[in-house]
């Protein structure tokens, strides 16, 4: 039995509460992106959705059930996935939504939330700044601060992905078809939600995290078995530039992730290109760095089966074309 917060008959329930619109998103093989990598892969769509991320199965959960309570507000700190995830559910129960995000955050993701006439406040500083802002913000009128990955609807939200991926692809023998699968961490929602279902549900499948090099304070904490925070995060994946892990997430995530990689911001770049030249996909940097892992150690993948989660495709285009072109 699996020690985490995460029940897996919650993550069941959790499938009934979810807009069906973020539910049941494509698994394929690619086998044009397998040949390039050297082992077959499957991908993860989790950009097919109208907030092109997965974030939305957790801010389903945590709107749902404040509207359940009767309360009517909510703020979240955000890189620009989780916000503008937040302000559509939010918007689609009758909450009032406040995203806070650093001035750094990528505008397309900010443009977004604005598009949903959501309070958006912009601070100097990184995502960390913004969370201490997001907070003094929840104290000061009373509301509820959304903190991504330590909020377990953000987490149970995201396992809802693991059920999909048990489901979907069976072999023969009852076990998902593939041996492996490669999830971004950052927070940890997604790793610890997911790892929790196909440990649960697939226990032979391998879960491998991947973060960069220039943001390694999950992967750092996940070796040594103890937070582990650092003085910056530098890396073009901004979803995932977190410097201060969260002692609960981090417990979760040692009981469920097999291993933790750090790669090149290089590789991440060369798999942003791949996923476009042989799956015809758009993706933000923290979508490829699945493919980046491969990458960087295609002996530990020849011969396996692989799925990628390909967990948000929210770039600006103008930083997208200056980093894939050759």
């Amino acid at each position: 039995m699996l020690k985490t917060r995460l029940d897996l008959d919650r993550i069941r329930a959790a499938r009934r509460v979810i807009d069906p619109v973020f539910l049941d998103t494509p698994l394929f093989p690619c086998d044009a992106l397998g040949r390039a990598l050297g082992c077959a892969v499957s991908v993860k769509l989790e950009t097919a959705n109208p907030v092109r991320s997965f974030k939305a199965r957790g801010t389903e959960l945590v709107t749902g059930l404040l509207k359940d309570r009767g309360q009517t507000a909510a703020v979240c700190a955000s890189a620009g996935n989780l916000g503008w995830a937040l302000a559509w559910s939010g918007r689609r129960r009758g909450l009032d939504v406040t995203v806070v995000a650093s001035h750094r955050a990528p505008a397309a993701k900010l443009d977004r939330i604005r598009a949903l006439d959501t309070a958006l406040e912009l601070v100097d500083g990184d995502f960390e700044a913004a969370r201490e802002r997001a907070a003094d913000i929840a104290r000061r009128r009373g509301i509820r601060l959304v903190e991504d990955s330590l909020d377990l609807e953000t987490c149970e939200g995201a396992a809802t992905i693991g059920l999909e991926l048990a489901r979907e692809a069976p072999s023969r023998g009852g076990e998902p078809g593939f041996d492996a699968v490669l999830i971004a961490l950052g927070g940890g929602a997604m790793a610890t939600g997911v790892g929790h279902v196909l440990k649960e549900l697939a226990p032979g499948v391998e879960v491998i995290c991947v973060q960069p090099q220039g943001a390694p304070a999950m992967t750092l904490s996940w070796r040594e078995r103890r937070v582990v925070s650092t003085a910056s995060a530098d890396t073009i994946a901004d979803g995932v530039a977190g410097r201060h892990p969260i002692p609960e997430v981090l417990d979760d995530l040692l009981q469920v992730a097999d291993d933790t990689v750090l790669v090149r911001e290089e590789s991440i770049v060369a798999g942003m290109r791949m996923l476009l030249e042989h799956a015809g996909l758009v993706v933000e940097p923290s979508a490829a760095l699945g493919v980046a892992a491969v990458l960087e150690d295609p002996a530990r993948f020849a011969g396996r089966h692989v799925v990628t989660i390909i967990c948000g495709g929210n770039v600006n285009l103008d930083d997208y074309h200056r980093w894939v072109r050759p």
